[in-house]
């Protein structure tokens, strides 16, 4: 099992992975797109305030998710990768781990840290998101959090696969 320091440093390098800035900015690029927040305006100074709020959510949600929740729980914030079966129940499998994980000890139980992360996460957001704030939004952040955390699962699983496939190695 990991320390509690191990779970922050793990949270820690997840937020700062480069792959999140993408991710990051994928999101303020879908926001700029619908105008969400209209407040913060177009261009770059209006992409660049979706970006922030979108890496102070992220960032937020990481530690929540990974290390304070999964401390208090004694819950393993790593992902497994299951690496056998056909394509469905392995996404199946992904995708449940937004509901499923590990106990420090190993055990399969209710992801607490992932449910409870995300959502205090998303109540937090309504001190530093544009108003009005409401239950709805709050939800719809909590939701979109999950969302993404279970599309890095599918990515987490089936990554290896798709390199090989790049890089034409075998298995």
């Amino acid at each position: 099992p990991l320390a509690s320091r191990q779970k922050f440093k793990l949270a820690t390098e997840e937020t700062f992975d480069p792959v999140e800035f993408g991710f990051v900015g994928l999101a303020a690029g879908v926001n700029q797109a619908t105008n969400a927040d209209p407040s913060f305006g177009q261009g770059f100074k209006g992409y660049g305030k979706r970006f922030a709020l979108e890496f102070c959510d992220n960032t937020i949600e990481d530690y929540m998710s990974e290390a304070v929740f999964p401390s208090l729980f004694r819950q393993d914030p790593r992902y497994y990768q299951l690496q056998k079966g056909g394509f469905f129940h392995r996404a199946g499998y992904a995708a449940l781990r937004a509901v499923v994980t590990r106990s420090d000890t190993g055990k399969n139980q209710f992801n607490f840290s992932e449910v409870l992360g995300s959502g205090v996460s998303a109540a937090l957001s309504n001190t530093y998101h544009p108003g009005p704030w409401t239950l709805g939004g709050s939800a719809n952040i909590w939701a979109t959090q999950i969302g993404w955390d279970i599309v890095g699962f599918e990515m987490k699983e089936f990554w290896p696969d798709v390199h090989r496939f790049l890089t034409h190695r075998s298995h």
